[in-house]
């Protein structure tokens, strides 16, 4: 693993499994991100969130600079997640799905979805993780789906609107920062430089 900020901050890409919590700490009896077969240092943390049920890209680090600046700077940045719904999509959904729609936030209030990129695509080559329940004898879709938002749950808010449930969903990157060829529970570390780089931060 790299270290090439000695004494400094550390940063991860980690593949956070299906039905795991993206933290350390809960008042519940669940999956938490330190049974991930890894010895991360002291202050370590997630960068954003994957709910428990969604998978795939996670960034963790020591640097509390980072949230801020990914996340609350007027720079836009770039997520991926595949999707895999009920049902086949048509073009008009994906178009609509595209163009934004309505979802549901907080306290009955409806918020529209930003312009963003989707997809049809062929079935990704990711194995069902372990317990999760078998959909292939339902028809279904995959998408790709890129934006540079992430509210409310969003991504299942969407394909629901379209009348398409959210069956599985895995995050694959972002910006320049790519899942790759992690496995669940796997993790890469990178340097300062190139982590800064890949983000556009």
């Amino acid at each position: 693993m790299p270290t090439a900020n000695p004494g400094g901050h550390r940063y991860f890409v980690v593949y956070k499994p299906w039905n795991m919590v993206s933290q350390f700490v809960s008042t519940h009896e669940v999956p938490l991100l330190g049974s991930i077969d890894f010895d991360f240092p002291d202050g370590t943390h997630a960068i954003g969130r994957l709910d428990k049920h969604s998978e795939g890209l996670l960034l963790l680090t020591t640097d509390k600079r980072i949230t801020r600046l990914l996340f609350m700077g007027t720079q836009p940045h770039l997520r991926r997640y595949l999707v895999q719904v009920r049902f086949q999509v048509s073009e008009q959904t994906v178009v609509a799905l595209s163009k934004g729609i309505d979802i549901s936030a907080p306290e009955g209030a409806v918020y529209r979805t930003s312009p963003c990129k989707v997809e049809r695509i062929a079935p990704p080559a990711f194995l069902p993780p372990a317990g999760f329940p078998i959909h292939e004898r339902v028809l279904n879709s995959w998408l790709s789906i890129t934006l540079t938002e992430g509210k409310f749950h969003q991504v299942r808010k969407m394909v629901a609107a379209v009348n398409h449930k959210c069956i599985r969903l895995v995050r694959v990157s972002i910006e320049g920062i790519e899942l790759g060829d992690l496995q669940p529970g796997q993790v890469r570390e990178l340097s300062r430089d190139e982590f800064y780089r890949k983000l556009n931060i």
